[in-house]
């Protein structure tokens, strides 16, 4: 094994939507000359920049950031591309000496570049053709709710609509008699290339909840209705993937005469909370995260000194 003073050792800034991270990490990353890597799966699309909350290029200028902007709206990326690509910049910048902060809300990123990522192995074919006929035919809710008679576990950290990590969930149960969550919980994401501080952001429900819907109202004075006007303008479908999330698509909904715009407003904000909610679900399951509120920074930046001082942390 690799001398532990000597591998790359990542400061994380993980939570729920709307916590704050973003603001605590340019702070952070300030005070110690560091660099940000983004850690969210919706921040990777170019174009997509007020539905996901991407830093604004005043604060790009500021602090330098990583892993924004990285494929079109119609092109495909996964966690594995994530991780190839971070370990990329993670590399240059420990041989700079550069303090790196890793911020972003998308856990199976986050845990996939801290210990590698766990394959379940390949695909009964058959078995993936039944699920997505019967995904054709009844949509994705119907699998959900069979997800959640087979495998509660899986269906409590997974999106009604995620439909491509719901008919895995279902095949890899169906195949091994196991858990997806059970099968990743053993394997422990062992492979450590990395020494990792978790920081994990948490507010009062009330006042996240309050802080996301008033992060939506922002979102739509600041223009989210008129850029995904301007996706579907210039011919992205509203059905392509980052425009078939939450965070878009009931807007796609108003654009389209679906809905009205309150009640598009009224979605967001309900499907945001949930999504905050799945993510503090699979945030609490991993022991290593040191919990605060976003305005300990006396007590963040304590735990930063030591971790990069004393060489605290997990390798």
């Amino acid at each position: 094994m690799a001398n532990e003073a000597n591998i790359p050792r990542l400061i994380i800034i993980q939570g729920p939507t709307g916590v704050g991270k973003s603001a605590l990490a340019l702070t952070l990353a300030k005070r110690w000359g560091g660099e940000i890597l983004s850690a969210d799966s919706m921040q990777v699309y170019r174009y997509l920049d007020i539905g996901t909350a991407k830093p604004t290029p005043r604060e790009q200028r500021e602090i330098k950031h990583h892993l924004l902007d990285l494929v079109n709206p119609d092109e495909p990326f996964n966690a594995a591309r994530y991780v190839r690509e971070a370990e990329a910049v993670i590399d240059v910048l420990h041989r700079k000496g550069t303090p790196i902060f890793v911020v972003g809300g998308t856990g199976l990123y986050i845990r996939g570049l801290v210990g590698g990522l766990f394959l379940e192995g390949p695909p009964r074919e058959e078995l993936r053709k039944h699920y997505l006929e019967m995904l054709s035919l009844y949509g994705p809710e119907r699998l959900y709710r069979l997800l959640k008679e087979r495998d509660p576990a899986a269906a409590s950290v997974l999106a009604e609509r995620d439909a491509v990590r719901i008919v895995r969930a279902l095949e890899v149960k169906e195949t091994t008699g196991r858990s997806i969550t059970e099968l990743h919980r053993d394997h422990q994401f062992g492979r450590r290339r990395f020494a990792a501080l978790k920081i994990g952001l948490i507010l009062p429900r009330e006042e996240l909840y309050r802080r996301i819907e008033e992060r939506i109202e922002a979102m739509i004075v600041s223009g989210l209705i008129d850029e995904t006007k301007g996706l579907l303008a210039d011919g992205y479908p509203g059905d392509v993937k980052p425009l078939h999330t939450f965070n878009y698509r009931h807007v796609v909904d108003y654009l389209e005469g679906r809905c009205g715009l309150a009640e598009a407003i009224r979605l967001l904000k309900r499907d945001t909370r949930r999504y905050a909610k799945r993510q503090l679900t699979w945030f609490k399951k991993d022991p290593e995260i040191r919990w605060h509120s976003p305005g300990a920074t006396e007590e963040i930046t304590w735990e930063i000194e030591k971790f990069l001082i004393n060489k605290e942390g997990n390798p």
